[in-house]
């Protein structure tokens, strides 16, 4: 057992080589195997990418004083800033190809995830204001994702709304659900500090081996089109970067003019960190098979997400120079 949790930790490491090995894995195994069959387990390892992630989120932070200039210019940021220029650069690169756009969108709408709190603890930033970002992020995007699919959408496909709403209600609300149920319960059963020590940990692990065995099963039943159009890959490549490198250089602006060091590097984490998770949760289940061109999109989103938020730690000590920064 020890060795399970030890080599899922190493994934977790080194996410930026587990995601290519796992889509180059699942190409292999669909260009060989009728893999039909792995439809059925979108549902069960969506859950399983989700729900471990939930077990850790902090809700009782919705209800702590926090900095309130910095949670609503951080969900400006996120749900109108973002979303337009994520719109734009897949408009420009994808021209009539829906279901790349769909990928880009999905990528630019859902902000904040587990990595939004560690990038911003590891560049010593404000956890608290991270955490609560983190929920707040969550929670409207639940809300807001249907609407902005079919304001930018809705006129080139069919939105299927309700199976969306259905959608993020078993992969965003539920496993939240039960996920603040879990918590109580350990923390209930095995006191605050053992959950802490011990079981807080393991929980996102769980949710890594639901990243890559999604990614692997998304690539597996998309294999004989990638195999058709090998520069797809590519193709998403630039777009994606472009994206990451205007929210990296944007937010950094913008945080740099107004908040304080801790404040400001919470803010960027806040605002680049995106949920990929939940992204791949919605375009797997809400559209099927046609949302595996989407998948692509977001499984190398990871790729480019996690290395470019450690690179962004080594620099954050020049870009936040003490005579950069309001409030020092």
């Amino acid at each position: 057992m020890k060795q399970f949790w030890n080599l899922i930790m190493l994934m977790q490491k080194k996410l930026v080589i587990s995601i290519p090995i796992f889509m180059i894995l699942g190409i292999t195994v669909g260009s060989i195997f009728n893999v039909s069959f792995l439809k059925q387990l979108i549902m069960p390892f969506t859950f399983l990418m989700v729900y471990p992630m939930m077990v850790t989120l902090n809700i009782k932070s919705l209800f702590k004083q926090s900095n309130n200039k910095l949670q609503i210019i951080t969900q400006v940021v996120n749900f109108i800033i973002m979303p337009l220029v994520g719109y734009s650069i897949a408009k420009i690169f994808f021209g009539d190809n829906i279901y790349l756009i769909l990928g880009l969108l999905l990528t630019s709408l859902l902000p904040t995830s587990g990595m939004t709190i560690s990038w911003t603890g590891m560049a010593k930033g404000n956890i608290n204001e991270a955490i609560k970002m983190t929920v707040i992020g969550l929670l409207l995007g639940a809300v807001l994702t249907p609407i902005y699919l079919k304001v930018f959408l809705g006129t080139s496909i069919d939105i299927p709304l309700t199976d969306i709403f259905n959608q993020i209600i078993m992969v965003i609300l539920l496993p939240m659900v039960a996920g603040y149920i879990t918590q109580h319960f350990l923390i209930k059963k095995f006191g605050k500090e053992k959950y802490e020590k011990e079981y807080k940990s393991k929980f996102p692990l769980l949710s890594t081996l639901g990243v890559v065995l999604i990614v692997f099963i998304a690539m597996a039943l998309k294999a004989q089109a990638l195999l058709g159009n090998p520069m797809l890959i590519l193709k998403v490549l630039v777009p994606l970067i472009l994206l990451y490198l205007f929210n990296f250089i944007f937010s950094t602006v913008i945080a740099r003019m107004i908040f304080k060091k801790e404040d400001g590097i919470a803010f960027i984490y806040g605002t680049v960190m995106r949920n990929l998770s939940v992204c791949l949760a919605i375009a797997m289940t809400a559209f099927k098979e046609q949302g595996t061109e989407a998948v692509i999109i977001i499984s190398l989103a990871y790729v480019i997400q996690v290395q470019s938020a450690a690179w962004y730690v080594k620099l954050t000590d020049k870009l936040f120079s003490k005579r950069n920064l309001k409030g020092k």
